[in-house]
């Protein structure tokens, strides 16, 4: 990826900017599950991972990686997830129970290694089933299994929601072992 972003690069394209096409295509694919096109939601899902690979290789490349910037895609990496969900329970594809569990699931899997991060003062907490390539693959395994299976993205949407809760558990569990008889100011 590396050469690829010295070149996108060259060519003024910022990571931030990659970021947000990023959001703009997966608002697209929820666009194509509202109206029931699960194949195209698929490819958007692939378009959206790669445009959101490649907004670190352009910042490695180019030697602009920032705090803001890391922080930047991690918010609309959440939007990203968010439209494409929305986009599935407005297409009627899953009920929106099991929706709004995914997507509690997902930003709380967020939220506890952010937690552990600034407040547990752990360098990395991204221990876990379910980082979000993992929810990617089986959104897009859903997608082009919709056709043929009437509960494919439901059942997509569920194990991503189990999926995400255990990754919370299994975060709170990690820090609360590396952070053993830590004390925070309050």
């Amino acid at each position: 990826m590396q050469p690829l972003g010295r070149r996108l690069g060259g060519l003024g394209l910022t990571p931030n900017m990659l970021t947000t096409m990023s959001l703009l295509i997966s608002c697209l694919a929820g666009l194509t599950y509202m109206f029931r096109f699960p194949f195209f939601g698929a490819l958007g899902l692939v378009a959206s991972g790669f445009v959101d690979m490649l907004d670190g290789a352009v910042a490695r490349a180019a030697g602009r990686a920032t705090r803001f910037g890391a922080v930047f895609d991690h918010v609309l990496d959440r939007y990203a997830e968010f439209a494409i969900l929305i986009g599935i329970g407005l297409g009627g594809f899953a009920d929106w129970l099991w929706i709004i569990f995914c997507l509690f699931g997902m930003v709380m899997a967020s939220y506890a290694r952010a937690k552990a991060e600034s407040v547990g003062g752990l360098k990395h907490c991204t221990v876990g089933i379910a980082e979000r390539q993992e929810k990617m693959i089986l959104l897009l395994a859903g997608s082009l299994l919709q056709p043929f299976f009437s509960i494919a993205l439901a059942v997509s949407a569920i194990v991503i929601g189990l999926s995400s809760h255990v990754t919370v558990v299994q975060r709170l569990h990690y820090t609360f072992t590396q952070t053993r008889g830590s004390s925070v100011d309050i």
